[in-house]
C-alpha cells in the first residue's frame, strides 16, 4: 500500500463521507430480502457488501487504532470477515445468503455506528492510520462494483428479470465506426505503479518491460460484431477456443454472452433496468477469458497484454470514459475512450510483478494471495467508481467468470 493520497484530515474526512454514501445509495430501492440474496458462490448478497465494507474499517482503523474503542458487535467479525486468515475463523463464503439477521437495517445501523465512530477519531489519527482509511475507501469502491455486479446476478435469477432503477433514454441508434488501429510504443517500456500517490500493493514496483510492435484497436468490440461472431458459429467452432474454454462452452451450452435472452423480437439483455433489446453498437459485456480470447482469433487478432495496455494508457485520463458516478443501472455506451464502459482483458497472467513484496500486516492479504489461475483485466467499467482506476491498476478474475462488467479491446501483431 501507497501512501494516502490525501493528507489533509478534512480532505480524508470529506471522501470518507462521499464513498459511505454512494453504497447506501447503491442499497437504498433494496428491500431486506433483495439484500439477502446470494446468486451463487462467487458473489455476495449486498446486506454483506455493505457490513463487511464497515467491519474493514472497524477491524483495521477503530480497533487497532484508536484506544478504547469497542466492537459495534462482537459477532460481527466472524459474519463480515471475508477471506483474511489473519484475523480468525469466519463464516463460509458460498453460505453468505444464509445471513437473515442482522437485517438490513441492523447493517444500516452499523454502520451509521461505524462511520459516526470513524469521523471523529479522523482529526487524531497518525498518518499511518489515514493511510489505512484511504486503502478502505478504495476497498469499498471496488465493493460498489461488486454490489452491483451482485446484484444483476441475484435479479437475473427471477423469471419476471425485474428492474431496480427505471431505464435510461436509448442511445442514438448509430453505427459504430469501423475499427481502427493505434500502434503501440515498442521497445524498452515502463508499467507498474511509481509510488506516488495510492495504490494497491499488486499494482508495483515499476518495472522495465520489453514490448515488440503491435497495435490496440481504437475501441471496444461491439454488440453487433459479437452478434456476428455468434451468427456465424463463433461458439459451435471448437478451432477457435483453448480446450478448456471449449469444455466449458460444452458443459455449460454457452452461445451467447452472460444475461443475454433470446426473445421472438430478437435478443435482449438484463440488466439493473431490467430486460431491454440489445443496442448493436453499444460495447459486448459479460464474457469471459475464454470467449475474449476466441472472438479475437475468430477476427484474426488477439488480445492486449497487460503490458501493452498500460503502456497505451499512460497518457490516457483514467476519469474519462463512461465510469460510475451516482447510484443506478449501470449500462455501456458506444465510444473509443481506454477507461471506462467494460474492463478490458489482457492475455496477461494475473502473477506479481518483479520486486513485489505484500503489505505489511493482515491487509497484506489483500491481493498477493491470489496470484495463481487469473488474468489480467484493465481500465475501468460503467460500474467503477469514477477516479477508482488507473493506469497500472490490475483487475483480476478466473478465465470462465463473466458476470464482472469485462468486455474486449482486440489488439495485433505488427
Amino acid at each position: 500500500m501507497a501512501t494516502q493520497s490525501i493528507g489533509e484530515d478534512e480532505g480524508i474526512a470529506a471522501r470518507f463521507a462521499a464513498v459511505r454514501a454512494l453504497s447506501r445509495d447503491i442499497a437504498a430501492p433494496l428491500s431486506d430480502a433483495d439484500a439477502t440474496l446470494q446468486p451463487h458462490p462467487d458473489a455476495s448478497p449486498a446486506k454483506w457488501h455493505l457490513a463487511h465494507t464497515t467491519w474493514f474499517f472497524e477491524t483495521f482503523v477503530l480497533r487497532d487504532c484508536v484506544p478504547g474503542y469497542a466492537l459495534h458487535d462482537d459477532r460481527f467479525p466472524f459474519l463480515f470477515n471475508s477471506y483474511y486468515e489473519g484475523e480468525g475463523e469466519r463464516h463460509a463464503r458460498a453460505r453468505r445468503g444464509m445471513i437473515s439477521r442482522p437485517s438490513l437495517d441492523e447493517v444500516r445501523a452499523y454502520r451509521d455506528h461505524v462511520d459516526a465512530a470513524l469521523a471523529a477519531a479522523i482529526p487524531g489519527l497518525p498518518p499511518e492510520a489515514l493511510a489505512l482509511i484511504e486503502l478502505g475507501l478504495n476497498h469499498e469502491q471496488q465493493h460498489q462494483e461488486l454490489m452491483l455486479m451482485d446484484l444483476k446476478a441475484a435479479f437475473f435469477e427471477n423469471p419476471l428479470h425485474p428492474a431496480i432503477w427505471p431505464a435510461q433514454a436509448p442511445a442514438p441508434v448509430t453505427a459504430p465506426s469501423p475499427l481502427g488501429w493505434t500502434e503501440g510504443r515498442s521497445g524498452i517500456a515502463r508499467i507498474g505503479h511509481d509510488g506516488r500517490g495510492f495504490a494497491f500493493d499488486c499494482e508495483g514496483p515499476a518495472h522495465d518491460v520489453l514490448l515488440r510492435r503491435h497495435a490496440i484497436a481504437d475501441r471496444l468490440v461491439t454488440n453487433g460484431e459479437w452478434r456476428t461472431f455468434m451468427d456465424d458459429g463463433g461458439y459451435e467452432m471448437p478451432a477457435l477456443w483453448l480446450s478448456d474454454g471449449w469444455a466449458w462452452v460444452q458443459t455449460e451450452k454457452v452461445r451467447a454472452p452472460l444475461y443475454w435472452v433470446e426473445r421472438d423480437s430478437g435478443w435482449h439483455r438484463f440488466g439493473l433496468d431490467g430486460l431491454q433489446p440489445v443496442a448493436a453498437a453499444e460495447p459486448v459485456m459479460h464474457v469471459n477469458y475464454y470467449e475474449a480470447d476466441a472472438f479475437a482469433r475468430w477476427a484474426g487478432a488477439r488480445l492486449p497484454t497487460e503490458a501493452e495496455w498500460e503502456s497505451a494508457a499512460a497518457a490516457a485520463d483514467p476519469a474519462a470514459g463512461h465510469q460510475l458516478d451516482a447510484a443506478g443501472p449501470v449500462r455501456p455506451l458506444p465510444g473509443g475512450a481506454l477507461f471506462g464502459d467494460v474492463w478490458n482483458w489482457t492475455a496477461s497472467a494475473y502473477l506479481p510483478h518483479p520486486g513485489f513484496a505484500p503489505a505489511e500486516g493482515t491487509v497484506g492479504e489483500y491481493n498477493g494471495k491470489f496470484m495463481c489461475g487469473q488474468f489480467v483485466l484493465k481500465g475501468a467499467s460503467c460500474g467503477t467508481p469514477r477516479g477508482h482506476s488507473r493506469a497500472s491498476y490490475r483487475n483480476f478474475f478466473y478465465p470462465h467468470q463473466r458476470w464482472q462488467f469485462a468486455g474486449v479491446r482486440l489488439a495485433k501483431d505488427l
